[in-house]
């Protein structure tokens, strides 16, 4: 396939950054990476490495509790930034895990790669700042929600914000997302049916 006409061309031409000319140099520099169901793209104790553009597919940022239960912290469908941010931009040992939940297809660059594009393109910072703005922006209001929100409020909100993270994710990881297990998510579901 020839990458400077697929996803991740349009990705970034969809940012306005980046004349035609300057889209086709960054992205030959990304390499295809596939991922198959269920494999870790990164795991726990690993120092991220991949700045990963999800093109098909679905992944997931999970931790484990205290008690040793899988907790996922974040959703990544098609078309995002699939990042460890503090791993990859600090260069320490990942606290999360990332997986893949269904064959996933994507496109990679290092971190080396990426801060030679931070060089190279002044635009690059700027996208960079705006991708970083938005999975901050993403951080607080999760946080935010898991504080000043009942959880039939966070589960309205996720259906209506994401979806399609409701056909393509198991159950018992939304309802570790929405910080509830998956009885209460069975009962929310249901009483939200009837309105």
């Amino acid at each position: 396939m020839d990458i400077t006409s697929g996803k991740l061309s349009r990705f970034f031409q969809s940012t306005k950054y980046f004349s035609a000319q300057q889209v086709q140099e960054i992205v030959q520099l990304f390499e295809e990476k596939e991922v198959a169901k269920n494999e870790l793209l990164l795991r726990e104790g690993q120092v991220s490495n991949d700045y990963y553009f999800l093109e098909e597919g679905f992944m997931r940022a999970f931790v484990y509790d205290l008690d040793g239960k899988d907790v996922t912290t974040s959703f990544y469908p098609p078309g995002t930034v699939v990042v460890e941010v503090s791993s990859f931009f600090n260069r320490v040992p990942s606290r999360e895990n990332l997986q893949a939940l269904a064959d996933c297809k994507g496109w990679f660059i290092t971190y080396e790669q990426l801060n030679h594009l931070f060089h190279a393109y002044p635009e690059f910072r700027e996208f960079g700042r705006s991708i970083l703005v938005r999975i901050l922006t993403a951080l607080k209001n999760r946080t935010l929600s898991m504080i000043t929100e009942t959880a039939e409020q966070r589960y309205e909100h996720l259906l209506k914000t994401n979806p399609d993270i409701f056909q393509n994710v198991p159950l018992k990881h939304i309802a570790s997302f929405l910080g509830i297990t998956d009885t209460s998510l069975s009962r929310i579901r249901k009483d939200y049916t009837k309105k």
